[in-house]
């Protein structure tokens, strides 16, 4: 696959054409800062990003900077949970409670500590997925296009801490950025150790794909080793000879909790990045994530079926979802020491064949 703008050019024609005709930035694109005042979400922080080239998506301050609604011309490419954009809930931290202020968005992180189901040991109580998303972020910068010196590019920066006292005090500091006219999505992400003990650290992009991107027949694309799945509801999908690799019909086995859960071992391309993400013939483009291996070393794809409740989702991570327990039995728990940092960058790209 290939980006959009590779096919057709740039969606906006070069800036000496036009910039002396346009008086404010928020005509061509920008960032469009706002506070919801009406339902679950009452209160919530949102920052639409319109990139000028059909690309437009929302990035919630007080959901951890996440990346919620998200639009390419008039389709829309994210799965939104029944939840809806919810404001956050610090106490999901126990149980499954996850699941009620989950409000699915192109981009949830899970992390920092955990990622994986509940579960309990030496160490402490840990909740679906870890804490994370439901931690309010400081916001930094929120920096607009400039016309007038030739700058395209726009972004939001913030810090999301992770912390409590006399424990870890893990630091998320994110910056999302695109430009105009781009049709691509950067992440750069930075997890640092502020405290004065050894931490342990998971991290994974729970990157949830919806309707009409997502549809009958959908490619769901992906380079690497598929593990052996474990259970009965996995290997009914992702068994041998089953066509996992495509997007299916809604399923009636896959009410409720109806799920399977495909764990890859993500293969780099030539150029040394992983690539994965949704094509979908019918519509003509698909959305394409590139990562680093030596930053996030595999890929879950989870696909979910449901009757109102259609979704899959790719997630890079460092870990599949296994838990801060079978982690470290298996010594791969990443430990991160007092002062110690790790970076991330993801990208999200529209792309045609």
């Amino acid at each position: 696959m290939r980006s959009s703008t590779d096919q057709a050019g740039s969606a906006l024609p070069p800036l000496e054409q036009w910039s002396d005709k346009v008086s404010y930035v928020s005509q061509v694109g920008g960032i469009e800062t706002s506070v919801i005042d009406n339902g679950r979400g009452r209160g919530v922080r949102s920052a639409w990003i319109n990139t000028g080239s059909g690309l437009r998506f929302r990035v919630v301050p007080d959901r951890g900077l996440d990346i919620v609604d998200a639009r390419y011309n008039h389709y829309s490419l994210a799965w939104i949970s029944h939840n809806g954009l919810i404001s956050p809930d610090p106490s999901a931290d126990t149980g499954v409670r996850w699941l009620d202020a989950f409000s699915g968005g192109l981009m949830t992180t899970c992390g920092l500590t955990h990622v994986g189901g509940p579960e309990t040991d030496d160490e402490g109580e840990r909740g679906l997925h870890g804490r994370i998303s439901n931690i309010v972020a400081e916001v930094e910068s929120v920096v607009q296009p400039d016309l007038q010196r030739g700058d395209l590019g726009m972004s939001i920066t913030g810090i999301v801490r992770q912390s409590t006292t006399f424990g870890h005090q893990l630091e998320l500091r994110r910056t999302i950025s695109s430009e105009l006219g781009s049709s691509e999505i950067q992440i750069h992400d930075e997890v640092t150790n502020r405290g004065n003990l050894t931490a342990p650290h998971m991290l994974l992009y729970h990157c949830n794909f919806g309707w009409p991107l997502v549809d009958d027949g959908a490619a769901i694309r992906w380079r690497g080793t598929l593990q052996e799945p474990v259970g009965e509801q996995n290997q009914r999908i992702f068994g041998e000879d089953r066509p996992y690799r495509q997007c299916q019909a809604p399923l009636e086995e896959h009410s409720g909790a109806g799920e399977a859960v495909g764990i890859i071992d993500v293969e780099p391309e030539a150029d040394g990045l992983c690539r994965c993400g949704i094509y979908n013939e019918s519509i003509g483009f698909g959305l394409q994530m590139t990562f680093q291996k030596e930053q996030l070393n595999w890929l879950t794809n989870w696909q979910h079926w449901g009757r109102n409740e259609y979704v899959t989702a790719l997630e890079p991570g460092t870990h599949p979802p296994i838990g801060q327990s079978a982690a470290r039995e298996n010594n791969t728990l990443i430990m991160l020491e007092p002062g110690m940092t790790r970076e991330y960058d993801l990208k999200f790209e529209i792309v045609a064949e």
